[in-house]
């Protein structure tokens, strides 16, 4: 591949099912080492503000058990931001939160924001810590972005799963389209793009075949998955899939 593209591993949801429980079974830290092992390229791990999955104590273990870069998703508060610059993780996503949501819902809005999120975006930088924001593949989010200097996008793909899910396949490919089209732009104007949420082993390859896309991060279905087939044999056909498509 002349142009390959990372796969990054959200583990959240390891730790969703041990919370469940209380205890410390199944253990993130475990999932972070299977997926350096079988090829994963990196670990993302959002810490919430509810602490529903990822807890505190398990940044640093996560950190320390390989030398895969860790991906912190985290809200653009106080407290995010001095956890994140505690722990100087390779980067940093900032995305939107709400307490009564069940997942992340949309992307986050860069340009009505800015104000707010340009001293966060500074100091992040500023401890070399790589700055990505979650939006939607909307010019006008991109241009946000390119304010703010944020060297990373990731752009929310749930809209194109949930069409693809439901069978509106004319929906599905203009929002892949929008997709595209916002990745090459972003591109453009020297950031780098990346993709997640939603994303399957049947809708992966048309987002993974966006040659400007340089990572994509995939989670909760990977851990789903692995209740059927294990871990390592779904993080491989997901990169199967995702090679395949480049």
């Amino acid at each position: 591949m002349a142009n390959p593209l990372r796969l990054g591993v959200n583990i959240d949801h390891v730790a969703t099912i041990r919370n469940a429980r209380g205890g410390d079974h199944p253990d993130p830290v475990r999932a972070a080492e299977i997926v350096s092992r079988v090829g994963g390229d990196g670990i993302t791990a959002h810490l919430r503000e509810d602490r529903r999955h990822i807890r505190d104590g398990d940044l640093q273990r996560i950190m320390d058990a390989t030398d895969l870069p860790l991906n912190l998703e985290m809200a653009a508060t106080d407290e995010m931001l001095e956890i994140a610059l505690r722990h100087e993780p390779h980067a940093a996503c900032i995305v939107p939160e709400k307490r009564e949501e069940r997942t992340t819902e949309g992307g986050l809005d860069a340009a009505g924001q800015h104000n707010h999120l340009a001293p966060i975006v500074s100091r992040l930088s500023e401890a070399g810590i790589r700055v990505s924001l979650f939006i939607e593949p909307d010019p006008r989010q991109i241009e946000a972005a390119i304010q703010l200097k944020a060297p990373v996008v990731e752009f929310h793909t749930g809209r194109y799963a949930h069409h693809m899910l439901d069978g509106e396949d004319a929906l599905a490919t203009e929002e892949l389209r929008r997709i595209s089209d916002a990745a090459a732009l972003a591109a453009k104007n020297g950031i780098e793009p990346h993709a997640g949420h939603g994303l399957t082993f049947d809708n992966v390859q048309p987002i993974a075949a966006i040659p400007q896309i340089a990572e994509l991060n995939i989670g909760h279905y990977l851990v789903s998955e692995a209740i059927f087939i294990g871990l390592e044999e779904s993080i491989r056909r997901m990169r199967a899939l995702m090679d395949e498509a480049r």
